[in-house]
């Protein structure tokens, strides 16, 4: 019976003109507006309350059962469902599948909460369906992300009044711009940086013009490389690959014990380059900000000055920690970053926008000129859109969600946010030192730690080890805490991210690969009582599986 209701459904819904109009213009009657606006209601005013009903958290699924659900590629002639039902198949059949990367509990990635007001904007910006490629698609909002785009170069760079007063509208030059993630922008830095390094010189119009080959051969070199800490994000190795240096290129460098870059081995490898007997331009040296792993900050001021005797243009990768510029008590762990040539930054992380949402920005103003593109039939030369410097093409009007967020929230409101995570993340580092079947691995210089379960009589007996000792112990306490991490993700209460790390180990002098639980501290909600329950669900999923083990 259910079958022939469902063929009868189907047969009611045609694709012809009327009907393709009402569903583009409206909903189909007044009892799906009600189920639209009941649903809508409570995601626009209830956000939280919504997702903690309707989104699991990690709540373990068979993904061969999902995928058996999903197997259907066909396309019907016919609508198959109207809107109403469509909302509703959404809400209970998709939502709970999804992560509800809103719990105070999901403390395992770079994705957090966002606040209620996020959506609104978000729907606004649909709405309104602004391509902020060219003026003609989005007028105002164009000259609104001039203006936004001078707000965060001002938070990175702090210049004079008389400095935004020249470049914030002014269509000659650029301080920035928006793409869609950190990945985008971190390439976006890396091209300019490319494109401005082998540059045109007599005889020679650029390598953006005339590739790679011909730029070795005026410069006199066989390659070009990026040095970076090999904590750097992988969207830098992919910069290598799209850039035509090869992803080799991107060269790794030591980190020290602090999980930032080595100095000691980056000038050896500068020097190394230099008399090397493979000509090599070193275009680019990389610090970051906030390393996706372990949340450590590079010696940017330093990097600044090896970077200016030596030439070469300095990148600083803040994705994850350019907003803690926004927090007079921390901006100081930033130290240098208004010495970058160019700065990324992510929106919908640490400024708690939703996806997505990249940022780059430059000192020189009129450095993005080596990448200017213009098309006849959008953004013709003399144009003055924002599309002829960017990576990205068509893509929505961000902006106004950031400046939005920005007035709603003051550069307190997120200050006291990136605070909370900060100081949260430090009280759960001692917290760890305190258990003693726990190991603080990294310690936190933002709101990102790592720790492994390994019990008090396990940590001495590895201090004493020698190193093919240490080998099995380590091997056997990585697949402990592989194990922790998946029966806690699957039990569906809280989620710990896990990673790989190289560990030095300083009486030998060798480095040794452990597995670790990654936490990242930024939902306002989570406090010290929930991080407490976390760590109690691990050492019981310990002694429950693991107890025994000596």
């Amino acid at each position: 019976m259910k079958k022939e209701n469902i063929v009868e459904r189907k047969t009611d819904l045609v694709a012809d003109w009327q009907a393709l109009i009402r569903t583009f213009i409206m909903p189909d009657n007044d009892a799906a507006k009600t189920r639209l606006v009941k649903y809508m209601e409570q995601i626009l005013f209830g956000l939280h309350d919504f997702l903690k009903k309707h989104v699991g958290i990690t709540e373990e699924t068979s993904l061969k059962e999902l995928s058996q659900r999903f197997s259907n590629s066909l396309i019907n002639e016919n609508p198959e469902k109207r809107l109403a039902d469509v909302i509703t198949d959404l809400i209970e059949d998709i939502a709970p599948h999804a992560v509800n990367v809103a719990s105070p509990y999901f403390v395992g990635h770079m994705t957090s909460a966002i606040p209620f007001f996020m959506v609104h904007l978000k729907t606004i910006v649909a709405a309104l369906n602004q391509n902020v490629v060219k003026l003609e698609t989005s007028k105002v909002l164009s000259v609104l992300e001039r203006q936004v785009l001078a707000k965060i170069h001002r938070l990175i760079y702090r210049e004079s009044d008389e400095f935004y007063d020249k470049h914030i509208q002014n269509h000659k030059t650029t301080l920035g711009c928006f793409v869609e993630d950190g990945t985008l922008a971190n390439i976006s830095a890396l091209w300019v940086a490319r494109n401005s390094m082998l540059g045109p010189k007599a005889g020679f119009e650029g390598i953006e013009k005339e590739g790679l080959i011909n730029a070795y051969k005026v410069y006199g070199i066989e390659r070009a490389v990026v040095l970076v800490s090999r904590l750097g994000h992988f969207s830098l190795r992919k910069s290598g690959g799209l850039l035509g240096i090869g992803n080799q290129n991107i060269i790794g460098i030591d980190v020290d014990e602090n999980n930032r870059i080595d100095l000691k081995a980056l000038k050896k490898t500068i020097r190394e380059i230099k008399h090397s007997s493979r000509k090599t331009m070193i275009f680019a040296i990389i610090g970051i900000a906030g390393t996706t792993e372990t949340g450590a900050i590079d010696p940017l001021r330093r990097l600044a000055e090896i970077s200016a005797e030596n030439k070469i243009h300095f990148h600083v990768d803040a994705v994850w920690g350019g907003p803690t510029l926004l927090s007079e008590k921390y901006r100081h762990l930033l130290d240098g970053i208004s010495l970058a040539d160019s700065v990324t930054i992510d929106g919908h992380k640490q400024f708690y926008m939703p996806m997505s949402c990249g940022m780059v920005y430059f000192k020189d103003p009129t450095i993005m000129d080596a990448v200017i593109y213009h098309a006849n039939y959008v953004n013709r030369p003399g144009s003055v859109d924002l599309g002829i410097k960017s990576l990205a093409g068509s893509r929505e009007a961000n902006s106004l969600i950031l400046d939005s967020s920005i007035k709603i929230m003051g550069s307190k409101g997120y200050a006291l946010l990136l605070e909370h995570g900060i100081e949260t993340a430090r009280n759960f580092a001692e917290e760890i030192k305190n258990r003693p079947n726990f190991q603080l691995i990294t310690a936190p210089e933002l709101n990102i730690l790592t720790y492994r379960i390994c019990p008090l009589h396990l940590q001495q007996e590895l201090s004493k080890a020698k190193s093919e000792q240490r080998n099995v112990i380590n091997a056997r306490l990585n697949t402990i805490n592989r194990q922790i991490q998946i029966l806690q993700r699957e039990a569906g209460k809280s989620f710990v991210s896990r990673t790989t790390l190289k560990i030095r180990n300083k009486s030998e002098e060798n480095e040794e690969n452990i597995v670790v639980l990654r936490c990242v501290i930024m939902n306002p909600m989570t406090n010290m009582e929930i991080l407490n329950e976390i760590l109690d669900e691990q050492e019981e999923i310990y002694q429950k599986h693991f107890g025994g083990l000596k």
